[in-house]
């Protein structure tokens, strides 16, 4: 369909503007306001959904992205879309301005999405121990040592936990992974073990931000596993 045909009968000065123009205009507005130019009309709704439109933002805003090269590992790197998003999630949640570089913060991205969307499978969700797993051999294949994926898993988990919204599928979701910590990640070799950090980060969700979601016994129960777990547990734990 021509674009012509797609604005004809709006009023906007941007109407006449061929498409690889606006597509200049529109990727220097601020990213937090591209969900909202993206309704304006059905030819902008085109726009952000077409490669050319990602693949332009990238070079843009990340113009180093254009010379990484595809990585080995499980976690693929997707298109541009997807390696924008990848990008500025691992600018503006994951990684500290002082621990960037241009080799890791792609592929912290692309692995916070992976962990994310796998945990939101609205059937079940693969076993926290085999996502784990696959977040550990790709740092690993990506030419990083055993400590340094073991770090860079923890923060993805911290991460991806933190950010969860909070509803009654996260309360079930963080439930499971909590008696996942007892069964399965336990017994996994270092580091395909998740890290204490990340345990104590899903009984502190559980414990302040969905305590209103559980019945009595439902809290003491798992009250009662964080005192196995964790030699000391925090004030704002207790209480019902």
């Amino acid at each position: 369909m021509a674009e012509g045909t797609l604005l004809a009968g709006f009023d906007c000065p941007f109407a006449e503007l061929p498409g690889h123009v606006l597509i200049e205009i529109l990727i220097r507005v601020p990213v937090v306001e591209w969900g909202q130019l993206s309704c304006v009309n059905k030819y902008w709704a085109n726009l952000f959904r077409e490669e050319c439109l990602w693949h332009a933002a990238l070079a843009r805003c990340f113009p180093l992205s254009g010379h990484r090269k595809r990585w080995p590992g499980p976690i693929p790197r997707g298109i541009s879309k997807r390696r924008f998003v990848a990008l500025y999630v691992s600018k503006f949640i994951m990684l500290p301005v002082e621990e960037e570089d241009d080799e890791l913060s792609e592929i912290v991205g692309h692995t916070y999405l992976f962990l994310k969307e796998q945990l939101h499978i609205s059937t079940m969700p693969p076993p926290s121990g085999i996502l784990h797993g696959t977040i550990i051999d790709q740092f690993i294949a990506c030419g990083k040592s055993r400590d340094r994926a073991h770090e860079l898993g923890c923060m993805i988990w911290l991460g991806v936990i933190e950010n969860l919204e909070d509803n009654h599928r996260t309360f079930l979701l963080l439930k499971r992974l909590a008696m996942e910590g007892g069964d399965h990640v336990v017994f996994l070799a270092y580091p395909y073990s998740r890290s204490h950090r990340v345990e104590w980060k899903i009984y502190e969700r559980l414990l302040t931000d969905f305590r209103d979601c559980m019945s009595n016994e439902e809290y003491y129960d798992l009250l009662g596993c964080a005192k196995q777990k964790f030699q000391a547990i925090p004030a704002t734990w207790l209480g019902h």
